[in-house]
């Protein structure tokens, strides 16, 4: 077939390779621009870009699909089927129509449970026992289109954010490849989804990332390992961003702590009292430093019982 591929991070490249190892002709690949990447904010491809340059294909980065001249190109080549993977745009209805076969996208949540940008990560953040991909038909809305395929994926407790990632995009893209026969044939049985059933999974904000030490330490080690490893968890130690990589609840009693408190820190890590139970921070990351296991950290930082996280935003 002839394929436009659209998608823009690490998610979506086993789905673009998965396409070419089989053979379709992928007359196009649309990505996000770059953008400014770490601190020092080097301009930074995104990774679909860069697998699709390796493969010699055409890439085109439209700020904004709608009224561009991306979209007239894609009408120009006549595609039989876009394929579209964490691309991180609504297409507009003149896309929709142009081909035949219509337009799927490959989304990282058991829909109709988790619409929009940022499935995964809410999923974990949220304590869901499983998650999975599933295939769907492209409409006007988020997430909204009919259903074509879907594959679970238990979420476990030593999952993270970058685990589920990786896994849901090798699902994703087997997926894919043994739904696109069916597609191409005109047979694809499509459910609509159920709005009822709807939730939602918005893109991640800096209030997302901040630790209300007032909720459960396991509502913050799923926060924590929602974050991981990409924008991480963080709270405040003296006014300045102490960010929580790994962490989990420990059956140490807090006593009459307040939430935030620190009620040891010693060769295992820093305990925490949360508002129910207590929170070991394993891997720790201070102001101005590299992240790092606690226990390391503690050998050249004084950091007393009583010490509260938390204070004014950062």
């Amino acid at each position: 077939m002839r394929i436009v591929f659209m998608g823009t991070p690490d998610f979506a490249v086993p789905s673009l390779e998965a396409l070419i190892a089989a053979g379709h002709e992928i007359v196009a690949v649309v990505t996000q621009p770059d953008r400014p990447k770490g601190r020092k904010k080097t301009l930074t491809p995104p990774p679909v870009k860069e697998a699709a340059l390796l493969r010699g294909l055409t890439v085109h980065q439209p700020e904004r699909l709608r009224g561009s001249e991306t979209a007239e190109e894609i009408a120009r080549l006549q595609p039989d089927l876009i394929v579209t993977a964490a691309f991180g745009q609504i297409l507009p209805k003149a896309v929709l129509d142009v081909p035949r076969l219509g337009c799927i996208n490959v989304h990282g949540s058991l829909l109709p449970k988790y619409r929009g940008g940022a499935p995964i990560q809410r999923s974990i953040m949220n304590g869901e026992p499983v998650t999975g991909v599933t295939i769907m038909y492209m409409a006007e809305g988020l997430d909204t289109g009919d259903m074509i395929s879907k594959v679970e994926l238990p979420i476990t407790d030593e999952d993270d954010a970058g685990t589920i990632f990786s896994q849901l995009s090798v699902l994703g893209a087997d997926l894919l490849m043994r739904t696109l026969p069916a597609i191409e044939a005109g047979e694809a049985q499509a459910e609509k989804q159920n709005d009822a059933e709807a939730t939602y999974a918005p893109n991640l904000k800096r209030e997302d990332e901040r630790i209300d030490w007032n909720r459960s330490a396991r509502e913050i080690f799923n926060q924590v390992r929602g974050l991981s490893p990409m924008a991480g968890a963080f709270t405040l130690l003296e006014g300045e961003t102490f960010k929580v990589w790994t962490c989990q609840p420990h059956p140490a009693a807090s006593g009459h702590a307040a939430p935030g408190t620190v009620i040891a820190a010693d060769e295992q890590g820093i305990k925490v009292a949360t508002g129910d139970g207590v929170l070991l921070l394993t891997t720790i990351q201070p102001a101005g430093k590299k992240a790092m296991a606690a226990s390391e950290w503690l050998k050249g930082a004084k950091l007393a019982q009583g010490t509260a996280f938390g204070g004014d935003q950062a």
